[in-house]
C-alpha cells in the first residue's frame, strides 16, 4: 500500500474548507469525502477495463481510517483477480436479497397474507401468534429449502417441552401448509411436515365439554337465576346462546346491523364466520324477547353484547366464566350448547340436513356453500321455534314436548 497520507487527528478534524465536497487522499485509491454540512465518507476509486469506477466503503466515524484501509486491502486483492468490487458487491446484496425472500419467514408471512381473506379474525390471529411465538425465532431466518427434518423436530420438541403437546402439533400442521406454499411457489422441494409424521408426543384430543341432555334442565335453571350472583347481559348472552346454538364468537361479536327483527332472522356475514359464508338464524319468539332487552342494555352499541368500551364486543371468557361461577367448570362451555342441541335435535323427526345446516356445518365449495345458505330454511324456522319451546319446558319443568316431532 502506498505512503499512508492521512492521520486519525486529522480524519476527525477535517472539514470541507467552504467546499461542497473536499476529498482527502490516503493513497491507493483510498479517499475520505467531507461534505459542507460535516457529513464523511469513505470511497475507493479504481479503474478496471480502461474505466475509472467508485465504490462507497461506509461513513466515517462508523468506519474506522484502520476499517478503511483493510477493506480497500480486501478490494484490491478482488482487483488484481480481475474481480470488480462494485459486482462483486452486487451479487452479494442480491443473493442476501434472494436468501431473504426464500427464508421460511418470508414464505410463511407470503402464505399467511394470501389464506388470510377465507380466515375469521381470530383464527388467523391464532396462526400469526403461532408461526410468531414457536417457529420465526428460530427458523424464521433460515432458507426454507436448507432446513432439515432434524431443525424442525428440534424445535417442535421445544413446545413438548412446555408440556404444549396439542400446541407442538398445530404448529407442525401450519408448518406443513408453509412447506407445500413453498414447494408450489419452487422455494423448496419437500415438505418436512411428512417426514415428521409420528415423531411427536401423540395427544389426545379434548372434546368441548358438555352437559347430558338430562342434566340440561338443572343448567337452564342455573341460568335463569344468575341475576342474583351476576350480571344480567350476561344471563341474556347464555339464554341466546342455548336458543341458538352459534358459536361464541359469533354471539358475542354479534351487531344490530345483522338483525332483520321484521323477518325474525339473524343474517351473520360470511367474514364471522368459521367458513366464510353467510349464515342464517332463524329466530324464535323466546329470542326475539331477549333481544329486546339486550337492546335496552346495548345503550345504542353497535354490538349486540358491549363491553366495558362501548365500542368492543365482550371478552371471549365471559359467558365461560358464568358457567364455571355456577359450578359448570369442566362440564359445559358455550361451544357445549351446539353439541347438546345436535344430539336433542337429531332425535326429533327434522331432517338431519337442516340440522347440519342450522349448525353452519357448511359446503367448502363456495359456489355451493353460498347456494345453500338459505336452504331448509322453512324447515329451520319450525325447528328453531321448536327447540325454543322444548328449552322453555325444560326450565318450568312443564310436561316436556315429545322429541319425535314433524317438522
Amino acid at each position: 500500500m502506498a505512503t499512508q497520507l492521512l492521520s486519525a487527528a486529522e480524519c476527525k478534524n477535517a472539514t470541507s474548507n467552504g467546499a461542497r465536497i473536499r476529498k482527502l487522499h490516503d493513497g491507493d485509491g483510498l479517499y475520505l469525502w467531507v461534505y459542507l454540512d460535516g457529513r464523511k465518507y469513505w470511497r475507493l476509486r479504481y479503474w478496471q477495463a480502461d474505466k475509472e469506477k467508485s465504490l462507497s466503503l461506509g461513513v466515517y466515524p462508523k468506519i474506522s481510517l484502520s476499517d478503511a484501509r483493510k477493506q480497500c486491502d480486501e478490494l484490491r486483492k478482488q482487483l488484481q483477480a480481475n474481480l470488480d468490487p462494485s459486482a462483486e458487491r452486487k451479487a452479494i446484496l442480491l443473493q442476501q436479497k434472494l436468501a431473504h425472500a426464500n427464508s421460511f419467514e418470508a414464505v410463511a408471512l407470503e402464505w399467511y397474507n394470501k389464506q388470510l381473506h377465507t380466515w375469521v379474525p381470530h383464527h388467523a390471529s391464532d396462526v400469526k401468534r403461532r408461526l410468531e411465538s414457536n417457529i420465526f425465532p428460530t427458523l424464521g431466518k433460515r432458507p426454507i429449502d436448507q432446513i432439515s427434518a432434524p431443525e424442525l423436530l428440534e424445535t417442535l420438541r421445544k413446545i413438548e417441552s412446555r408440556g404444549a403437546y396439542d400446541l407442538a402439533h398445530r404448529v407442525l400442521q401450519v408448518c406443513g401448509q408453509v412447506f407445500r406454499y413453498g414447494i408450489a411457489t419452487g422455494r423448496c422441494s419437500r415438505n418436512l411436515s411428512a417426514d415428521l409424521r409420528g415423531a411427536l408426543t401423540p395427544h389426545v384430543k379434548q372434546h368441548q365439554s358438555a352437559v347430558r341432555p338430562e342434566e340440561l334442565p338443572e343448567l337452564l335453571r342455573a341460568i335463569a337465576k344468575y341475576d342474583e350472583t351476576g350480571d344480567r347481559q350476561t344471563r341474556l348472552a347464555l339464554q341466546l346462546l342455548a336458543q341458538t346454538f352459534v358459536r361464541t364468537s359469533e354471539l358475542i361479536g354479534a351487531e344490530w346491523v345483522e338483525f332483520d327483527l321484521d323477518h325474525a332472522l339473524w343474517i351473520i356475514p360470511g367474514e364471522r364466520m368459521k367458513m366464510k359464508t353467510e349464515h342464517i338464524v332463524p329466530l324464535a319468539r323466546q329470542a326475539i324477547t331477549l333481544l329486546a332487552e339486550l337492546k335496552q342494555i346495548s345503550r345504542g352499541s353497535r354490538f349486540v353484547f358491549p363491553g366495558r368500551n362501548r365500542d368492543k364486543p365482550i371478552s371471549n371468557n365471559t359467558m365461560l366464566f358464568a358457567l364455571y361461577r355456577m359450578g359448570y367448570k369442566g362440564k359445559m362451555t358455550g361451544h357445549g350448547f351446539r353439541a347438546v342441541a345436535s344430539t336433542l335435535l337429531n332425535e326429533t323427526g327434522f331432517t338431519p340436513d337442516a340440522i347440519e345446516r342450522q349448525l353452519a356445518h357448511c359446503e367448502r365449495n363456495e359456489v355451493r356453500g353460498a347456494y345453500n345458505r338459505a336452504e331448509y330454511l322453512s324447515e329451520r324456522k319450525k325447528m328453531m321455534q321448536f327447540w325454543a319451546d322444548y328449552l322453555d319446558k325444560l326450565q318450568t319443568g312443564a310436561d316436556i314436548i315429545p322429541l319425535k316431532t314433524t317438522a
